[in-house]
């Protein structure tokens, strides 16, 4: 059986998003210094659990409940998938695949 990379399958998903026209077409421009405040937020978009939410994001369960109590921010690259996965709510569920 053959294992997969989470963190190769995870850009690979990015990357397809990415280069997808309609979402290049549709997506405003992703800004470094965009911060994300209401993880909680998008994660009730996508209807997904705490520990969905942390595995698509690769990241902890406490890391997310942490975001979601304002005690500590995402790290810039979770901001912007953060901020893919809310021009996107589907993006989440298939990075759960």
């Amino acid at each position: 059986m053959e294992t997969k990379d989470p963190m190769s399958e995870l850009l690979s998903s990015l990357e397809h998003i990415i280069l997808t026209r309609e979402v290049i077409q549709a997506a405003p421009a992703l800004k470094d210094d965009v911060v994300v405040h209401e993880p909680k937020r998008i994660r009730e978009i996508t209807g997904m659990e705490i520990d969905e939410f942390a595995l698509a994001m690769g990241v902890s369960v406490s890391s997310v409940k942490s975001w979601e109590a304002k005690r500590t921010r995402p790290s810039r690259s979770a901001q912007k998938l953060m901020q893919l996965i809310q021009m996107n709510p589907c993006l989440s569920r298939e990075l759960l695949a």
